[in-house]
């Protein structure tokens, strides 16, 4: 079994998530007392308030050296907006970091899907290191049209969902927002955010959602039982 390294805490609310669905994924096909090797890394959120946006990339680069240091064999980043350093931490670090977009990317196409609605921070929505990776795999990207909106959805996750505070207004907003980028055209949703899917899922919408937590565990789940498939 593979050691796997995560950057948490950004939000630690999803960060559990991450521990349990990796655990839970890694038990499930080897039964018994079996679970993860695990080394963690949590970062402390409230340093990005304190320092500039050009010094960010230097920390996760420094988590994930610690990472490497511990016996990670891969660095996962526990949050969607975390991927806009991913580029730059390949070229630094060891070993293979597994990318949350990449790994939705495979998902959707896979379902036969072409037209995606993506909510997140401002930052994954506006910015193109996200989306450059879902539109490298072929699909059409759509976010809210608004400054306004994105806006919005970006303070929620902030100053809410970060805290693990779920407001039912936050919810109700969500859903309807992504209710329009439906009605323009999207096939299905990325929650692009490792906080949304604490507050809106599946069953809140009949098409297809994505939960990129969930995926980018799954990922992490299969890298790490690799070897247990070549013994095979």
């Amino acid at each position: 079994m593979k050691k796997a390294g995560l950057i948490g805490g950004i939000s630690w609310v999803s960060t559990i998530d991450y521990y349990r669905f990796i655990n839970e994924g890694v038990n499930q096909k080897l039964g018994g007392k079996n679970f993860a090797e695990l080394v963690i890394y949590s970062l402390n959120y409230g340093i990005f308030d304190e320092v500039k946006e050009d010094k960010w990339a230097g920390i996760f680069l420094e988590a994930s050296e610690n990472l490497q240091k511990s016996g990670a064999e891969c660095v996962v980043l526990c949050a969607n907006t975390a991927h806009m350093f991913a580029d730059e931490l390949r070229d630094k670090i060891e070993v293979p970091l597994i990318h949350i977009a990449e790994e939705t990317a495979k998902v959707i196409v896979n379902n036969g899907l072409k037209k995606v609605g993506l909510l997140g921070t401002k930052f994954t929505m506006e910015k193109d290191f996200y989306r450059k990776n879902l539109e490298k795999a072929g699909l059409e990207v759509l976010i809210p049209k608004e400054q306004e909106t994105r806006d919005s959805i970006h303070e929620k996750i902030q100053k809410e969902l970060t805290f693990g505070i779920l407001n039912p207004e936050t919810k109700t907003e969500l859903i309807s927002i992504s209710n329009q980028l439906i009605e323009n055209g999207a096939e299905c949703l990325i929650l692009g955010c490792t906080e949304i899917p604490l507050i809106i899922s599946q069953e809140d919408f009949k098409v297809p959602v994505f939960d990129t937590t969930k995926i980018h565990s799954q990922a992490v789940v299969e890298f790490i039982l690799d070897d247990k498939k070549e013994e095979k």
